[in-house]
């Protein structure tokens, strides 16, 4: 009997082979059914969806009109990973022909700078298919800081699917750090999600009118290396996807370095909500990101339980 976290694993690579072997037309109404049967099954999941949806929209959004946005979030969720399955063996063209690019001119600035770019998105849309699209079609070498995950054969098998991306993937750790300034000295890009604080620890800051923590990194490589932060998003745009790149956040050293980088911080977190507020439902954060959340879940469970 293979043990759990082995299950995962091969449920993973199952789930890729599937995706993969999908005929296009199929693939629509199949994001759709998977995405109908995770929100039922997904109950913890599906509630923090319906607190985000409720942080973006208001209090107000209830009854069928939260239980379609909710709806809408898993079907752009399933859609993220259906996407990012299907990516190797996308060709150049395919790529082109699917992506949108607004503000590439601010990435052209920083990248002529010699010094890279800090790139510091939300959960939100297809962000891998647009980092494949930079690195395939605009030659740009991409470094990405993602979460570790169980078992370790799942994350060297994510590790190796990025680097099929082009992009070079470094775990979230005391190592990330270095690595990322390495690779700004080389001009890459370095990407980093960054609406939620996985590792705890992070800057208090004000997020959808609701305190909580957002991760220091953005900030503190910024400016410990005068490369540029750019807030970005890589929504869908229908059948095809968007690259919006923002124009970079001013990071100049104003106080002590603490003081500096909380400040950067609720900057980025101000630029985050916009870039969510704009696609709402492809919102793809669905663990526990405010204090408020936590309890929300503890009083579910006890609920259950009951």
């Amino acid at each position: 009997m293979p043990h759990s976290r082995d299950r995962v694993y091969l449920g993973y690579r199952a789930g890729a082979l599937a995706a993969q072997a999908l005929p296009g037309p199929i693939v629509a109404p199949v994001t759709r059914l998977i995405a109908r049967i995770g929100g039922r099954l997904m109950v913890e999941r599906r509630l923090i969806a319906e607190r985000n949806m409720r942080r973006v929209h208001g209090d107000t959004l209830d009854g069928e009109a939260l239980a379609l946005a909710v709806r809408a979030a898993f079907e752009s969720y399933s859609r993220y990973w259906i996407e990012s399955f299907r990516l190797p063996g996308t060709s150049v063209a395919d790529l082109e022909a699917g992506t949108r690019a607004e503000g590439f001119e601010h990435l052209d600035v920083a990248l002529d700078a010699g010094r890279g770019a800090i790139l510091a998105l939300p959960h939100v849309g297809g962000w891998e298919w647009a980092a494949f699209w930079m690195a395939e079609c605009r030659g740009v070498r991409v470094t990405a800081v993602v979460e570790p995950v169980e078992p370790p054969a799942l994350a060297h098998w994510f590790a190796r699917l990025r680097r099929r991306f082009g992009i070079e993937v470094v775990p979230l750790g005391p190592a990330a750090a270095g690595e990322c300034i390495r690779a700004l000295r080389a001009n890459h890009l370095v990407c980093l999600v960054t609406d939620r604080d996985i590792g705890g620890g992070g800057i208090s800051v004000d997020f959808f009118s609701e305190r909580t923590t957002l991760p220091a990194g953005p900030a503190t490589l910024a400016l410990r290396t005068g490369a540029p932060l750019l807030p970005v998003a890589a929504p869908f745009e229908g059948a095809g996807h968007v690259a919006s790149i923002q124009a970079p956040l001013p990071v100049e050293r104003r106080a002590g370095f603490r003081a500096d980088v909380a400040r950067v911080t609720q900057d980025l977190a101000h630029e985050l909500e916009t870039l969510i507020r704009a696609s709402p439902e492809q919102w793809h954060l669905m663990q526990p990101n405010w204090p408020s959340d936590h309890k929300a879940l503890e009083e579910a469970r006890a609920k259950r339980r009951a």
